[in-house]
């Protein structure tokens, strides 16, 4: 026979309703409760009928999730903590990939009624203000990444310019004087905000900011990031350490490096950004900038979930995750090389 919210309850000891609230990603419940409801859960292999309880609360027991590239791995492993986050919830995800283009995710967001989605988690590359829908009008949306778009929105996003500040700080700290970045792109919110943190962090450090060592990047690829390189290693003073503004960009400069006959970190240290699982096995293993991106996910879910549910009713939330410095062998024990 099919296990019941009663059966559930009586195993953990606690009330039918707080099984509910706990099924029904509800965030106020004593921990303790949520920790005996989730255990008698798995014991009983209880599933509750996603269908049946959508059609009485009129929804469709689906979110979106809307990023550039699946194909960055940033955002794939992003896509999967959101997965993971909205399934503890009861949610069901839908992914769509925009390649960044405003025409792209405009059509996206249009298509996001609530006959489809119940909430929507965006992370915009390339949209104005004007192409969201009224507060009110729409569904639930939170907004991910710090693409400047002034929308009445909650947001998830982690500090991009301090995160750039430490990543060119740290490179500083190892005595590099001739610091680089590959990654530069005007249309990219999240790039400028970079572009801020390197060159607040050169000029408190009493560097000058080069713009022939300011590398442009339409695309944060890894081959776009070995071009780059190839272009900075030309340079008749090439830099001595490489600011990449995520982590493929940095595996392309690896490659393009050590194609030069140089080593890292012994004469160029290079500094990735995302914390990808590649940056860990990459040779040398790259030092990165490491969002929390589980905390990412689960903020993300929470704010949408309780815009959906009406216990987040509150003005429009901006959460701001932490980030780490994860110091690898691109960097790791470097002091300033000779001569320079």
């Amino acid at each position: 026979m099919a296990v019941t919210l009663k059966d559930v309850a009586t195993l953990a000891g606690v009330s039918v309703k707080t099984v509910s609230n706990v099924v029904n990603g509800y965030a106020f419940v004593k921990p303790e409760n949520r920790r005996r409801v989730e255990e008698a859960l798995a014991a009983t292999g209880y599933r509750p009928n996603v269908g049946a309880r959508n059609l009485r609360r009129g929804r469709t027991g689906f979110l979106a999730l809307m990023v550039p590239e699946l194909s960055i791995p940033y955002f794939g492993e992003l896509a999967g903590l959101v997965i993971t986050a909205a399934q503890r919830r009861g949610w069901s995800v839908l992914i769509e990939q925009t390649q960044g283009t405003r025409t792209r995710e405009r059509a996206t967001v249009d298509s996001l009624g609530p006959h489809l989605v119940d909430g929507a988690l965006v992370h915009p590359e390339a949209l104005e203000a004007g192409d969201f829908p009224d507060p009110g009008m729409g569904i639930p949306m939170v907004l991910l990444g710090e693409h400047a778009v002034d929308v009445e929105l909650d947001r998830v996003a982690i500090d991009n310019v301090q995160a750039a500040h430490s990543a060119v700080s740290h490179l500083v700290s190892l005595g590099r004087r001739r610091i680089a970045a590959i990654g530069v792109n005007p249309r990219r919110g999240t790039a400028s905000l970079r572009v801020a943190g390197y060159t607040a962090a050169l000029t408190d450090a009493g560097l000058s900011v080069v713009d022939s060592l300011m590398e442009p990047a339409d695309k944060y690829h890894r081959a776009n990031g070995a071009a780059a390189m190839k272009r900075l290693l030309s340079l008749p003073e090439p830099p001595d350490a490489v600011f990449c503004f995520n982590d493929l960009l940095a595996v392309g400069a690896l490659r393009s490096v050590a194609e030069r006959g140089l080593r890292v970190p012994e004469d160029i240290a290079i500094v990735g950004f995302d914390n990808t699982e590649e940056s860990a096995f990459s040779l040398p293993s790259l030092t990165t900038i490491s969002p929390d991106k589980a905390a990412i996910a689960e903020a993300a879910i929470d704010l949408v979930n309780g815009r959906i549910i009406g216990t987040e009713n509150a003005s429009p939330r901006e959460v701001q995750p932490p980030f780490s410095l994860e110091i690898r062998e691109s960097t790791a024990g470097v002091s300033s090389p000779a001569g320079r």
